[in-house]
């Protein structure tokens, strides 16, 4: 079955944002009015603009990506770790993606896949400019930490 965002044109397939003659800064700009909504609280109005991002384009990241932020805040970890999977899947290039998904990875304990995707944003970043790459730097020193003083407490424990 083809997605229903797709249609078929006699040149190939076209997105119904390609269709309404959308181009990718218009909704590079709905992505980013649906962060600020989701900022300032408006979680049922951020939903709304990231689900009409991806029908208008299904292979665009940016509604994805917020629908996977949206469910972490939520704690709806599953459905945070569907929507993030698929975001980095079209766009592997973003490290806040990346981020989000280390710290649904971690609260879901799945620590080797969370560290995973921490290193994935923090080499996209390597200039620590990036906010959601360096919260992923923040969340894996944590990490770090945690193992070290667990090392500890074994040793001490002569286990």
């Amino acid at each position: 079955m083809q997605d229903a965002t797709v249609l078929t044109k006699e040149a190939g397939q076209v997105s119904l944002s390609q269709l309404f003659g959308l181009a990718n800064q218009e909704m590079e700009a709905l992505a980013l009015l649906g962060f600020q909504l989701y900022e300032q609280g408006k979680a049922a109005d951020a939903e709304s603009i990231f689900n009409g991002l991806i029908a208008l384009d299904s292979q665009l990241y940016y509604g994805y990506a917020g629908l996977g932020a949206l469910s972490l805040a939520q704690e709806k970890l599953d459905e945070a770790l569907r929507w993030l999977t698929r975001a980095a899947e079209l766009n592997p290039e973003d490290p806040t993606v990346h981020a989000n998904l280390g710290e649904a990875f971690l609260r879901l304990a799945k620590l080797e896949e969370a560290a995973s995707e921490f290193q994935k944003a923090l080499a996209l970043d390597p200039a620590a400019d990036d906010p959601g790459a360096n919260r992923a730097r923040a969340m894996l020193n944590g990490m770090r930490l945690m193992c070290q003083r667990a090392d500890r407490a074994t040793e001490g424990s002569g286990q």
